[in-house]
């Protein structure tokens, strides 16, 4: 077994070489772009949002915009975030991570462990102190882990030595992340988080002995967990096999594709879908994305997926111009961040198209919920602090 736990061909470069000022800075307009697409993104979240919660807010007897100032708010909230990450120098951030991880995981157990866990549908998966706003610790975690293995996968990389315990403690640390996830009953999310991590480690160049490590130590878990519980079993079996319970755990998703497939071309106009008036349980968040493609049709979803795509571009071309630098922290981050929100609405689209078996899973930038909002232009701000990284800055990297 090789004592240095990574392949010779790397995702960002297969030679180590150095790329001219001229070759970086080929797309000089793509941070002005990338603040385009964040705020275009956001706006149409909170169109479609508007237009999918009013009816759940009078339900409960609150004004119809209730949700959507809500999240209004945390949009705000988000942006403020994602600026003050511009003046914190990523030498910081990076000397940072191991607190980030901590407080993330303090708090998970907080949540499972203590009154200030609140327990919603079931799951507890939200923390709240005295008079503040409820969040999920989760979200801040997967940012964290995000983080931790960008760290360790750049060091590993750079001291060009033997890291054996440096990865299997990295791998540690992820399964960890996801018990107290799947703890908190959150199994969409643990899903998102795993493949995001998994993706990372192969970007990272870890030798396929260790991320079959990786996927032995998570799948073996993952069986025992999908079968402990009898709902999950039957959610499997609808899903495979639609017809032999078209009005239980099908009719969610079945209503979801009536709702996607009668809105043709143009959609029914904004405001005038139907679905969303109780045919479709938690429109609102976890199938969003069938009352925007009700009301706005494929047009809507043209520009939804043309907004979406142009964000994946960027993301991923900022993750790769770092790696051909050799500045693999800037890289893996970039990488990570761009994954995880693209992965999580290809996850939310699967399952209100029927693609996977039902579970809850926000849209980014969509779905109600401020925590998720909050930490996703978080998110958006740490990929455009990537972006804007200077020479100076990248160098003290590489």
């Amino acid at each position: 077994m090789r004592a240095y736990p990574y392949t010779d061909n790397y995702q960002f470069s297969v030679k180590e070489k150095r790329v001219s000022e001229r070759d970086v800075d080929t797309a000089p307009l793509a941070p002005f772009l990338f603040i385009c697409i964040v705020v275009a993104l956001v706006g149409y979240g909170l169109i479609t949002l508007y237009s999918a919660s009013y009816d759940e807010a009078l339900k409960h007897g609150l004004p119809t915009s209730y949700y959507f100032m809500r999240q209004t708010l945390f949009a705000i909230l988000g942006f403020v975030l994602f600026s003050v990450i511009q003046f914190v120098p990523m030498q910081w951030i990076r000397r940072a991570v191991p607190l980030f991880l901590s407080l993330s995981i303090v708090l998970m157990i907080v949540t499972l462990t203590t009154r200030f866990g609140v327990s919603r549908l079931g799951a507890r998966r939200w923390i709240q102190f005295g008079p503040l706003p409820s969040f999920q610790p989760s979200e801040l975690l997967k940012v964290s882990v995000i983080l931790y293995l960008a760290s360790v996968l750049s060091t590993t990389y750079e001291r060009k030595r033997s890291s054996f315990y440096a990865v299997v403690l990295a791998i540690g640390i992820v399964a960890l992340s996801a018990l107290l996830i799947v703890l908190q009953r959150d199994y969409s999310t643990t899903l998102v988080f795993l493949l995001v991590a998994l993706a990372m480690l192969i970007a990272g160049g870890v030798s396929l002995h260790y991320i079959g490590m990786f996927a032995f130590g998570i799948g073996v878990p993952a069986i025992v967990f999908l079968f402990i519980e009898p709902y999950r079993i039957r959610r499997v079996v609808s899903f495979l096999f639609p017809a032999i319970d078209p009005t239980g755990l099908n009719w969610q998703v079945q209503n979801s594709l009536r709702a996607i497939t009668s809105g043709g071309i143009f959609g029914k106009g904004l405001g005038n879908g139907t679905y969303k008036l109780g045919s479709i349980p938690e429109v609102q968040s976890d199938f969003i994305f069938a009352s925007l493609a009700e009301e706005l049709g494929l047009v809507g979803v043209f520009v939804f997926m043309v907004l979406f795509t142009v964000f994946a571009v960027l993301g991923f071309s900022t993750a790769y111009r770092h790696g051909a630098r050799g500045n693999r922290f800037l890289a893996y981050v970039s990488f990570g961040v761009t994954f995880m929100i693209v992965w999580q609405a290809l996850v939310h689209i699967a399952v209100v198209t029927s693609l996977l078996p039902p579970t809850g899973i926000p849209l980014p930038f969509f779905s109600q919920g401020g925590t998720n909002l909050f930490m996703v232009l978080g998110e958006c701000g740490l990929l455009y602090r990537c972006m804007t990284a200077g020479d100076k800055e990248m160098r003290s990297h590489g």
